[in-house]
């Protein structure tokens, strides 16, 4: 017998009108156009700025000149930030409608710890120095975290409180074991001092090759798996009514998630919130279809982490903020907003 959805449920997954689907096209147009801006500008922008001559010079002519160089460096940062700020994004909408929980972000669930704990052993006391040598171990780390803290969080039976309080907690074991490692290793401290707060500063042409066919793996997975999340979001029972294969949505749902962070950790080190703030953002004026979800937040995630980049660049002149401090500078009043939110909704 199928089992009807409840009503408040149907509402928010009926088809939408025409009308809206023309706005949502036009809106991520209009993303697509804001991201194009803030890329030039994160090239443009730095703490020496650049004129546009330069820029086209940089870009389109090779003289040798401190433009042109200054363009090449800023051009590797801005590919390696587009490309892990999509994965970021994608990988905070996935699993939120995974969990079903609007909080969840491989940050808060612990997925970016485990993936940074894995990197910093391997480098460490494995030798591993290649990024195509501790990927891997990003994948496992993020990985492991993410299948303990489901566990914890009980399984098929797990809540968002349960799930925050797990990842949280195995989230600051992991980040403690993080830190004994760099005071007691001098040598793995000016190493990883900046990769551990999140960083493009390292951006090179071969740090974007090596990531890239994990990241686009993990994109074309996560987007192909929007429909069946959609019934996965509706509850168990709808969504076996609907035909979806929940243990095969799930697992491929995490996966795609674990890949893409593994794969974007391993690239920057740990970014908090961008994957938390992004799909709610969407979230608010495209409503709860993860078909539009997803592709809004693979434009809008790396605009905000770009945007970031060139923030913490121009603050802190000559020096610069690296841009995993930015994000939780500015992530975190926006976490505290929307969980007061989501209370007062509660009460």
């Amino acid at each position: 017998m199928l089992v009807d959805s409840p009503p408040e449920q149907r509402a928010e997954h009926a088809p939408a009108p025409p009308t809206r689907h023309v706005a949502r096209a036009l809106g991520l147009l209009l993303s697509a156009v804001l991201l194009v801006l803030v890329a030039l500008a994160s090239i443009a922008v730095g703490a020496k700025g650049l004129s546009p001559d330069q820029v086209w010079h940089g870009l389109f002519h090779d003289t040798g000149t401190y433009g042109d160089v200054v363009v090449g460096e800023r051009l590797s940062r801005t590919v390696l930030g587009l490309l892990v700020g999509a994965a970021l994004g994608l990988s905070g909408a996935v699993l939120q409608a995974l969990t079903r929980n609007p909080l969840a972000d491989p940050g808060l669930l612990g997925i970016n710890a485990g993936a940074s704990a894995a990197v910093v052993t391997a480098m460490t006391y494995l030798g591993v120095t290649s990024l195509t040598g501790y990927v891997w171990f990003a994948f496992l780390g993020a990985a492991a975290v993410g299948g303990l803290v489901w566990f914890l969080g009980g399984s098929r039976g797990a809540t968002p409180v349960r799930l925050a309080l797990a990842g949280t907690a195995i989230t600051a074991a992991l980040y403690g074991y993080l830190q004994a490692v760099m005071i007691t290793d001098g040598a793995a401290l000016g190493k990883m001092r900046f990769w551990t707060v999140g960083s493009l500063v390292s951006a090179s042409d071969s740090t974007i090759v090596q990531v890239l066919p994990f990241l686009a793996v993990g994109t074309v997975l996560a987007l192909a798996l929007a429909r069946p999340l959609n019934a996965v979001e509706m509850g168990d029972d709808t969504a076996r009514a609907l035909g979806a294969n929940l243990d095969r949505t799930r697992a491929l749902a995490m996966l795609s998630a674990v890949v893409l962070c593994g794969a974007a950790t391993a690239a920057c080190g740990p970014i908090m919130f961008v994957g938390l703030m992004v799909p709610h953002v969407v979230r608010s004026f495209t409503g709860p279809d993860l078909r539009w979800i997803l592709p809004y937040a693979t434009v809008l995630a790396p605009g905000l982490l770009l945007g970031s980049d060139v923030l913490g660049r121009v603050v802190a002149r000559p020096a610069e903020l690296q841009v995993g401090i930015v994000t939780a500078v500015i992530g975190g009043p926006v976490f505290i907003f929307l969980v007061r939110r989501r209370r007062t909704a509660q009460l």
